[in-house]
């Protein structure tokens, strides 16, 4: 689907709502350990768990993204949860229900395979936007906000299974029993051959942005398919909105 530059403009309020839930949760379900490494008593010696760190393993598509030049990928399929939505995320209770089920899913799934020896960084929150109508996204969109669709997803190791998944589902239904929860799937995501920029700045500022982004691919003689896709990887409670890292990737093909 093609991607309009015009919806550039369009994501001041998810920008607003995105940073409430991701302060909310991150400090709810924060990693009480931190970066430290867990040692523990084997025989009389030490062992150092590890953390994995998957947004550097994977550099290329997460902490190693350029931000002073546009830089043509070619993403490999990765696991995700992910919840679908429509609506304005300011006023949509839909999205507040997915920003209520990811994180507590992801953070039981994390502390689920800790106590079995194999730590992880839980990933960022990511984005995917579109519209049936890509008329919604124009200059008047904020009449027609009811209407965007979303995907909310947050990237799981590849050593995480299904049966995982249930079975954490099982564990935040006891606990929380979030609104969103039977609208979670674990899926594959191949998002393939992508042009992405590392941003710095405001969400509501990065439409020059998206703009420089879509006149590098069309100039490269590609043109836009799929769905925009956003990476939000800051902290907004430690990060002023200037300073805010958000990784903006198109997927694309050849003319």
């Amino acid at each position: 689907m093609y991607i309009s530059t015009a919806r550039s403009k369009t994501f001041r309020g998810i920008r607003i709502t995105l940073t409430r839930y991701f302060i909310y949760f991150k400090g709810k379900y924060k990693d009480t350990f931190k970066a430290r490494a867990m040692q523990r008593r084997i025989k009389g010696s030490f062992y150092v768990m590890s953390k994995i760190d998957l947004k550097k393993e994977l550099k290329n598509y997460y902490s190693g993204v350029s931000a002073k030049e546009f830089s043509i990928v070619d993403v490999p399929p990765l696991n995700f949860l992910m919840i679908d939505g429509q609506g304005y995320p300011g006023t949509s209770q839909e999205y507040q229900d997915a920003m209520m089920t990811l994180y507590p899913l992801s953070y039981t799934l994390k502390f689920m395979m800790k106590k079995k020896g194999k730590d992880y960084v839980v990933m960022p929150l990511e984005g995917l936007w579109w519209a049936k109508d890509m008329m919604v996204f124009t200059e008047a969109f904020m009449e027609r906000k009811d209407e965007w669709l979303w995907t909310s997803m947050i990237m799981q190791p590849e050593f995480i299974t299904q049966e995982m998944v249930d079975k954490a589902i099982e564990e935040v239904k006891k606990k929380k029993d979030p609104a969103a929860l039977s609208k979670v799937r674990f899926e594959v995501y191949n998002e393939g051959l992508s042009v992405q920029i590392l941003y710095f700045g405001s969400y509501a500022d990065e439409g020059p942005t998206i703009e420089r982004l879509h006149t590098f691919i069309h100039d490269q003689g590609y043109e836009l398919r799929g769905k925009h896709h956003e990476i939000y990887l800051s902290d907004p409670r430690r990060t002023k909105p200037e300073k805010l890292k958000t990784i903006i990737r198109q997927p694309v093909k050849k003319h």
